[in-house]
């Protein structure tokens, strides 16, 4: 009888352990395209903010929409090395 139990009770161990360990990489790919988003966000408001100040074809605004651009292309590079 209780062979049986510390074999169950290794099998459930390891079987969390599997979910746990296997569930950490695409929490923390979640957490950093949330990361990515918010720093897209913030390029868009500095572009607006930008644009508003100094024009929407200033020096200011263009080097702002540059940043965006890099960003952005940052982002999504992070998420397509993610899904590989």
């Amino acid at each position: 009888m209780f062979k049986n139990l510390g074999k169950t009770g290794l099998l459930a161990g390891a079987m969390f352990a599997l979910l746990l360990f296997g569930a950490a990489p695409r929490a923390n790919a979640d957490g950093r395209h949330e990361r990515c988003e918010r720093r897209i966000h913030k390029a868009q408001e500095n572009l607006e903010k930008a644009e508003r100040r100094h024009g929407e074809h200033s020096r200011q605004a263009e080097e702002r929409r540059r940043q965006l651009e890099e960003t952005r292309e940052r982002c999504h590079r992070d998420r397509d090395h993610d899904r590989r």
